[in-house]
């Protein structure tokens, strides 16, 4: 397993991003923020002079933490499309193998069946504007989206059945649903996982130190390695305050 990192957490700044994952022995991160600029938003020639950046101190963009989905389920989607398109720019200019994205909120008094069809429509519109570029679409659990708890995100994968459409999967994030995350969670989206977060936290919500919470981790990082697993864990601690982070925490 390779361990890569949500670099943004240690610093808002390349130079301070690049320092941070050296000085953990990390080669690669999930990038998110920089200079106060989100991935998805980057202009593609900065995208560009990052990537040499990182290259050039021996790193890598494993995936980019993209907030496409992040939208409500009534939001201008053409406009987000766009904006999707344009990520995937980011991605291919940065070399990335990966974009995190989410299955979209509903709207004020909205149940979660109420808008399945209309986000399943969205994602599958994504998945058809991905085709031929060379990045995996990959789904994150997040609270309050469609595809917040297990059984919704295995909604997704059974009924969108692309292959282009993988699982982020995150054991915080789970836990502040109220899902259990090991083994029931993990058992159900195990077949479908793309990569997993390493963030934990406990079941009022407060996120802690990974292995300290209700999260399952030792025992989910214990049944990878029984399984051989190849894949990438990504480091996204969040136990420090960091510039961004109140647009995270929804």
């Amino acid at each position: 397993m390779r361990v890569y990192a949500f670099a943004d957490e240690a610093s808002a700044f390349v130079a301070g991003q690049i320092a941070a994952m050296r000085r953990n022995g990390l080669n690669g991160l999930e990038i998110r923020n920089v200079e106060g600029t989100n991935v998805s938003d980057l202009p593609i020639a900065k995208a560009k002079e990052i990537r040499n950046r990182l290259e050039d101190a021996g790193l890598i963009v494993w995936s980019i933490g993209s907030p496409i989905g992040k939208i409500h389920i009534s939001d201008n989607f053409p406009a987000h499309r766009e904006r999707f398109l344009h990520t995937l720019e980011v991605a291919e200019a940065m070399n990335a193998e990966n974009i995190r994205l989410f299955s979209f909120y509903p709207d004020a008094g909205m149940e979660k069946d109420a808008f399945r069809d209309a986000a399943f429509e969205r994602l599958n519109a994504l998945i058809d504007a991905a085709k031929g570029a060379k990045v995996a679409l990959c789904h994150e659990n997040e609270k309050g989206i469609y595809g917040d708890i297990a059984s919704r995100c295995k909604d997704i994968f059974e009924a969108v059945k692309s292959p282009a459409l993988g699982c982020v999967f995150d054991p915080a994030n789970f836990v502040q649903c109220g899902q259990t995350v090991y083994p029931d969670g993990f058992q159900l989206l195990k077949p479908y996982l793309t990569y997993m977060h390493i963030k934990d936290a406990k079941q009022d919500g407060t996120v802690v130190p990974s292995g300290f919470g209700e999260g399952g981790l030792k025992k989910i990082i214990s049944e990878l390695k029984k399984m051989d697993y190849q894949g990438f864990l990504s480091l996204e601690p969040h136990l420090g305050s960091f510039e961004g982070l109140a647009a995270l925490e929804l």
